[in-house]
């Protein structure tokens, strides 16, 4: 069977498709991270995903927190943003592309995972192809310019925002990762096209949610209209999964919105940056 990689529908418009150029932006919001002491082992970390001139000051920290580190498998579980029917996809392909170089997927992890799923709640992953999701991608670049080692993807796209299927995620995430080199990161942005001000009060409250390590408060935050993230769905799975794997506290690192970048605060997305950390 053919290797099939699948095409990058972001290059040259969300980042640069000049690899140079790529590698040198983002290698610039990895240094500009000014992180603070990290008392603990990573097990994960979450990070925003807007084009790379909007979000990527902020994504630096969360990646900035594993630069230099050397791991065999990361798992990237990111929303779905387009209407597909299913809760939980995956990739149809075997590697993605970016102007980097091919990120290529752990197709064993993706079987074995979703084999729990199917156990545990009944679904497992569905195959995409020719998929414009964003969420995943945008995120490739800071992975390959951050990692010090050669390593695989396993990609997952949730649509569900509900707290069994989340926890369900979790849960078969940490029995896959349990045992092997890896790391998890989340994929989401914060409140969407409010003024600062409001923006600002909503991220805090799902900052918050985050920094409680508390996928239920999140969950509630949203419900009661206090807060919001595209990623709820895939940054709680994370937090429960790296909860299994014996993290016991997450910073925020940073929160900046898109108005920081563009001086227009009418109409704001929030981004945050955290890591999840298992105490030494």
């Amino acid at each position: 069977m053919a290797f099939e990689v699948r095409p990058s529908p972001l290059a040259g418009r969300w980042y640069d498709d000049d690899p140079e150029i790529l590698a040198r932006n983002v290698d610039g919001y990895l240094d500009a991270a000014q992180l603070p002491a990290l008392d603990g082992e990573v097990i994960g970390v979450i990070a925003p995903h807007a084009g790379h001139m909007y979000s990527g000051p902020v994504a630096g920290y969360a990646f900035a927190a594993i630069r230099g580190r050397s791991f065999d498998l990361v798992a990237l579980v990111g929303p779905m943003h387009h209407p597909y029917v299913e809760p939980l996809l995956t990739t149809a392909y075997d590697a993605y592309a970016t102007p980097l170089g091919t990120v290529p997927v752990d197709k064993d992890a993706v079987h074995e995972l979703d084999t729990i799923l199917k156990s545990e709640l009944g679904f497992g992953l569905s195959p995409v192809s020719r998929d414009p999701e964003h969420s995943l991608e945008i995120e490739l670049p800071f992975l390959q310019r951050a990692l010090s080692s050669e390593w695989k993807l396993l990609p997952v796209m949730d649509r569900a925002r509900e707290p069994r299927i989340s926890q369900g995620l979790g849960k078969a995430l940490a029995q896959v990762l349990r045992d092997k080199n890896s790391i998890l990161v989340a994929s989401t942005d914060l409140s969407h096209f409010y003024n600062q001000q409001t923006a600002l009060a909503y991220d805090r409250a799902m900052l918050k949610a985050m920094e409680d390590f508390d996928p239920l408060e999140a969950f509630d935050v949203e419900r009661a209209g206090k807060g919001f993230a595209c990623g709820l769905g895939a940054f709680t799975a994370v937090l429960w999964a790296a909860r299994e794997l014996g993290a016991d506290n997450v910073n925020v690192l940073r929160h900046a919105t898109s108005g920081n970048v563009t001086g227009d605060y009418a109409s704001v997305v929030g981004y945050g940056a955290a890591v999840i950390l298992k105490s030494n």
